[in-house]
């Protein structure tokens, strides 16, 4: 993916970590930029097991250099990358890079035009800016967690889609972005705080103002977008698996009662939420009469706004996936292509995720470092 793709020629140091940080990375080193990862000598340092590296996804599209950070030269070998970089991305507690020596200060000093990417989960300040936690309690506090489950059930956390990687990852990528672009014009770099729960509450916006606008209720499982809503919910089918309908405007609800050979009079009053859970009855003891397949092939491609659900063994196999390259196989690994396309600078096909080190001696070698400085840095163990 280096040198190929819109973000082609932007440089970016990643201080190795977990979860959004490394999704980050991804994003930007996907679409081009050339990402060097800063790992300990070790994945068991991280206090992660990586396995292979074609299954680590999160850092694919990179390259890796193993720095021992408790020794000064490590440190020093940052800094030099740091002079040369436009972003840096970190995703430790607040304060641990600047008890490293590699907080945003001492990499200004050194290049004041340099942008500070910094993803936590709690954000940088705030009465619990320190304290651990994951993608489920971040989300917990936006009112997003509240939201999503069935009626009468318990708050269902949606992978950590929301917090890690929406709320984290995306933003994070978005704001190295937006003052990568303010920096050219200022020649000033600035530290971009994506706190998890200022992104997540973010991604909740219109739901805020459906709330405000008397929409939406704080009943889980009896909203239009939440499964509440008979036109816009999930079925089971004959033979056991599900389907997705989304028919919210009519002349889609129409088209709905069509293909399922209902009658209009079946369920006449679309929007009165008091009829929900009858019509959802209705309509579910009508799609559980055939099977997926044989859905998909009376919807599928219509107005109806309808989708198979498909596990992660049959969607890269979808035709619209396939036609669309939505998935690639990479060292015998499926996973999800690069997002999104550009019509005149496309990306390339991701790498696959380097080893701790594997590519040490050759980046810092493009990044400005002779062969014996280099040399000099793996005899200390500053580097390996």
């Amino acid at each position: 993916m280096r040198g190929q793709g819109p973000l082609s020629g932007i440089k970016v140091v990643e201080l190795a970590g977990i979860g959004p940080g490394p999704m980050g990375g991804m994003l930007l080193g996907d679409l081009g930029a050339d990402v060097v990862r800063i790992d300990r000598q070790t994945a068991a340092d991280l206090g992660i097991d990586r396995g292979s590296a074609k299954w680590d996804l999160l850092n694919r599209s990179k390259r890796s250099v193993a720095a021992n950070l408790k020794m000064a030269e490590g440190v020093e070998t940052v800094l030099s990358l740091v002079e040369k970089a436009d972003i840096l991305i970190e995703g430790m507690r607040p304060g641990v890079t600047e008890r490293l020596g590699l907080g945003p200060d001492e990499c200004w000093a050194r290049n004041p035009k340099l942008v500070y990417g910094r993803v936590t989960g709690w954000g940088q300040e705030g009465p619990i800016a320190h304290a651990a936690g994951h993608d489920m309690n971040y989300i917990a506090i936006t009112g997003a967690l509240h939201a999503i489950g069935d009626t009468g059930g318990a708050p269902v956390p949606p992978l950590n889609l929301v917090g890690d990687f929406g709320g984290g990852a995306l933003y994070l990528a978005f704001g190295c972005l937006a003052a990568y672009i303010e920096a050219q014009n200022s020649g000033k770099g600035q530290v971009v705080d994506a706190a998890m729960v200022d992104g997540a509450s973010s991604l909740m916006t219109a739901i805020y103002g459906m709330k405000a606008a008397g929409r939406m209720i704080q009943e889980r499982g009896a909203n239009l977008l939440d499964g509440g809503a008979h036109f816009y919910s999930v079925y089971e089918t004959s033979d056991g698996k599900y389907v997705s309908i989304g028919s919210i405007e009519k002349k889609f609800y129409a088209e709905l009662i069509e293909r399922t050979g209902m009658s209009p009079d079946d369920m006449p009053d679309q929007m009165n939420p008091k009829k929900w859970p009858e019509y959802k009855e209705k309509l579910a003891a009508v799609i559980r009469k055939k099977t997926r397949d044989e859905w998909v092939e009376i919807m599928e491609g219509t107005d109806v706004c309808f989708a198979p659900i498909l596990d992660m063994d049959e969607a890269p196999n979808h035709p619209h996936n396939a036609a669309r390259n939505t998935f690639i196989e990479v060292e015998g690994v499926q996973q999800p292509n690069a997002a999104p396309r550009f019509s005149r600078t496309p990306a390339g096909t991701p790498t696959v995720a380097p080893n701790p080190g594997q590519d040490t001696a050759d980046a810092l070698s493009e990044w400005g470092f002779s062969a014996d400085e280099i040399e000099r840095l793996k005899a200390s163990g500053a580097v390996s």
